[in-house]
């Protein structure tokens, strides 16, 4: 999401939440794409390695958009045997959640609303990008939130649950997660490497030419960070900042001796893509010396394939539970009419994460809609 922030030398418009019309004309335009035949892409296994002929078997292809008018999408498949999706909603006002035994199954799944947003003060706006962990025995949601009297200053909060099932019990609220300053912050995930729990989110660093950057530190408890915040990202490549000086939306996987963090730049319309941070992992991951940033994109708006603003990533396994998974979410159109916070056709999708022969992950591209691929290796 392309967020504004007071302390920018150059500050961005500020815009209202999407108005009640916008939004159902946004429905209606979802509604008349739903006709439209669906990609598919194929969960197979990395190149590396194929899975044992008496192995799990492969999942069925994915059916593209896999949830509609759902954007920043965070998909986590648990021990219970379930996969659970959670996502910002078009009228950014609550918390949902759905589960399935399959990847393809959280299109159809029933959608519960966990939590909604305070009518007044804090929490009471932008409700955006929940992402759901499982930390010590217990569900947690980090999410960015707003007072509902002043919808841009923006903050990440957290939600706790001890009930197993986190479509059961209750979501009791933990409180503002406390940074260096108070500035615009959001897009928290949380981590662990090497025995040791990470915070990673994006924040404007008072002073900084930019609208966020992102930051990491070490976690005292799944809602306080405790020791130095150290920047690991700031927008300084042009296109990083197209529209908006942005990097946002962190998400780390770790996998062949390394620690990858993948994050989201610019603005929210077609110029929204994906940028990669990379460190060994036997490296401190709070020495700034231990990352390296790939110069280009990693994973940008497709003319051939008609996706458009493919961002805000994380990753889950597929059901053989070796294949990796890239989920993220993208518009079927480049031209927007007004704000793009306040257009609700962000779906999201899955595709087959492939990985290249050096070990690194080859993120291809954004998939098309009814054409068949089977991953996002080509055209």
């Amino acid at each position: 999401m392309s967020r504004a922030d007071d302390d920018l030398p150059d500050p961005p418009r500020s815009s209202p939440p999407p108005a009640r019309r916008l939004l159902l004309k946004g429905a209606l335009a979802a509604s008349a794409l739903a006709a439209t035949a669906p990609a598919v892409a194929h969960a197979a296994a990395p190149a590396d390695s194929a899975a044992p002929a008496d192995g799990p078997k492969a999942a069925a292809p994915y059916t593209n958009p896999l949830v509609r008018n759902r954007a920043d999408p965070h998909i986590t498949r648990h021990t219970d045997g379930f996969y659970y999706f959670t996502a910002t909603a078009p009228e950014y006002d609550r918390i949902v959640l759905r589960r399935s035994r399959t990847l393809n199954g959280l299109g159809s799944a029933a959608e519960s609303v966990i939590w909604r947003a305070h009518p007044t003060g804090d929490m009471g706006a932008h409700i955006w990008a929940p992402e759901m962990h499982r930390v010590a025995g217990k569900w947690y949601v980090y999410f960015a939130a707003a007072p509902a009297e002043d919808v841009w200053a923006i903050r990440i909060w957290v939600l706790e649950n001890a009930h197993p099932d986190p479509l059961r019990g209750a979501w009791v609220e933990k409180g503002r997660i406390r940074t260096a300053w108070e500035t615009f912050s959001l897009d928290a995930t949380t981590f662990t490497h090497r025995g040791t729990r990470y915070l990673s989110w994006a924040q404007h660093e008072p002073g900084m030419d930019n609208n966020t950057a992102v930051w990491l530190s070490e976690m005292a408890d799944p809602w306080t960070l405790t020791g130095p915040q150290i920047r690991l990202s700031t927008p300084e490549y042009a296109w990083e900042r197209i529209g908006f000086r942005v990097n946002e939306g962190p998400y780390v996987m770790q996998r062949n001796g390394r620690v990858f963090m993948t994050y989201s730049a610019s603005a929210t319309d077609a110029n929204y893509c994906m940028g990669l941070l990379t460190a060994p992992a036997d490296s401190d991951l709070m020495d700034t010396a231990s990352w390296s940033k790939s110069p280009v994109p990693v994973f940008t708006s497709n003319d051939t394939t008609r996706q458009y603003g493919p961002g805000h990533g994380c990753f889950t396994v597929a059901e053989d539970g070796r294949s990796d998974v890239l989920v993220y979410h993208a518009r079927q159109y480049k031209e927007i009419d007004g704000d793009p916070l306040n257009d609700p056709n962000r779906h999201t999708r899955v595709q087959t994460l492939r990985w290249k022969p050096d070990g690194t992950p080859d993120f291809g591209i954004p998939v098309a809609d009814g054409t068949g691929t089977t991953s996002g290796t080509g055209a």
